[in-house]
């Protein structure tokens, strides 16, 4: 089993600190997505779309999409939970997963692919005023969140999960995007730096 790593890009980190709240090691494979190398033949020869992270399991079966191997790994190693509990817990950590990759991640992304001058030769055509109409948008999600997490510590209950991990990952990606967090938002500021105080953060 190895893992195609990314560096720094959102989804890969996603994956690493995943698996770091688990516990698991798993042989990384280090693209330089600054290179191109995801453009390559080894990425390219397992996932056509050119995108990391990429898991190759030990028969050559391959996995790609960040949230889908996280999923593989919680049914392998279902403690900690990072998906939920139960009927109720599980649809709760979707909800939120959803809402945090789709309204946060999402449109972060979206404003750094459209707007950081790294990117005009990956996103093209590269459209500022769709770059620049994604950032409130971001923060218009940010302040309902903010709400939500004055009833509870973490984004879909009580427990930390991969909606956790998802929101960390999207407001850590927001300073290359030059979005802020509304000064505000003290319960999305006090929750993030609580779970970006966890060792897995740093993976």
């Amino acid at each position: 089993m190895k893992l195609f790593d990314g560096g720094r890009a959102p989804n890969p980190r996603r994956v690493r600190v995943f698996l770091a709240e688990k516990g698991i090691a798993v042989p990384l494979v280090s693209v330089d997505m600054g290179a191109l190398e995801h453009k390559g033949q080894t990425v390219s020869s397992r996932n056509p779309l050119q995108r990391l992270p990429v898991l190759e399991l030990d028969d050559g079966t391959v996995i790609t999409e960040s949230v889908a191997i996280c999923r593989y790994f919680e049914e392998l190693h279902p403690e900690p939970a990072l998906f939920g509990r139960g009927a109720l817990g599980k649809a709760q950590v979707e909800m939120w997963q959803r809402r945090m990759e789709f309204n946060l991640l999402s449109c972060v992304a979206q404003a750094f692919r459209h707007i950081h001058p790294a990117m005009k030769e990956w996103e093209i055509p590269q459209i500022p005023e769709w770059g620049e109409a994604n950032k409130p948008k971001a923060i218009e999600f940010l302040k309902l969140l903010d709400g939500e997490l004055a009833n509870r510590e973490f984004a879909a209950s009580d427990s930390y999960s991969i909606a956790d991990i998802t929101g960390l990952i999207a407001i850590d990606f927001m300073k290359p995007a030059r979005i802020k967090v509304p000064e505000e938002c003290t319960n999305v500021l006090r929750w993030h730096q609580a779970i970006s105080s966890r060792p897995s953060a740093a993976a």
